[in-house]
């Protein structure tokens, strides 16, 4: 269902803040996103 992918990326993007705070850097976007 949509719901359990939408909580697969919202523990994702917990996961990616969580270690961006431990290792205090500045967010960098993948590029292979190509936003």
């Amino acid at each position: 269902p949509k719901k359990v992918a939408l909580v697969a990326c919202m523990r994702k993007l917990l996961t990616i803040l969580n270690a961006m705070l431990a290792r205090r850097t500045a967010w960098k976007p993948p590029v292979a996103l190509g936003a």
